[in-house]
C-alpha cells in the first residue's frame, strides 16, 4: 500500500505521531492523507524530502508539492495519497485530524522503541562469598579461654 510505505519514509527519519487517514468513503480529492509531525524545520524538510526521494526510488513521482520555503507544513501529493509533513506547532493549529474525524485511521509506529519504552537494564547481581556454614566442631578447652 502507497499510503503505509510514505508512513514508513516519514517513520525512517524519526517522525512522530504517523497517523494514515482514509478518505475513500468521504471524498474524491484523495484516497488517503499521511501526516506527521517534526520537531524543527530542518526535521520537517528531511522528512518530506525522504518521501519524495523514496517513492520516485519506486517509480512514483509527485505531481506536487508545496511548502519546502517555509518547512511549517510541507504537502507531497502523490494523486491517491497525499503526504502532510508538519512542523508539530502547525499540526496542532490546523488539526487535520479533527476536520476528518470520520475518516478511519491507522496509527504507524516505529519498530525499535524509544528509550522510554526499553525495559529497564537489569542491574547485575554480584555475588559475593557467603559463610562457611558450621561443621558443629566442639572448640578446644584452650580456645575458649
Amino acid at each position: 500500500m502507497l499510503a503505509r510505505k510514505i508512513g514508513e519514509l516519514m517513520l525512517s527519519r524519526k517522525a512522530h505521531d504517523v497517523t494514515i487517514l482514509d478518505l475513500r468513503k468521504l471524498s474524491s480529492a484523495a484516497d488517503f492523507f499521511v501526516l506527521c509531525s517534526a520537531d524543527s524545520d530542518t526535521q520537517v524538510k528531511a522528512i518530506a524530502d525522504a518521501v519524495r526521494d523514496g517513492m520516485e526510488e519506486r517509480g512514483e513521482a509527485p505531481w506536487h508539492s508545496e511548502g519546502f520555503q517555509a518547512l511549517s507544513w510541507v504537502v507531497v501529493d502523490f494523486v491517491d495519497v497525499v503526504a502532510h509533513v508538519f512542523h508539530r506547532e502547525s499540526r496542532s493549529f490546523y488539526n487535520l485530524e479533527r476536520l476528518w474525524h470520520d475518516a478511519p485511521r491507522i496509527e504507524l509506529r516505529d519498530e525499535e522503541p524509544s528509550p522510554a519504552q526499553r525495559p529497564a537494564a537489569k542491574a547485575r547481581v554480584k555475588k559475593t562469598a557467603t559463610a562457611r556454614p558450621r561443621t558443629g566442631r566442639k572448640r578446644s578447652a584452650s580456645s575458649q579461654e
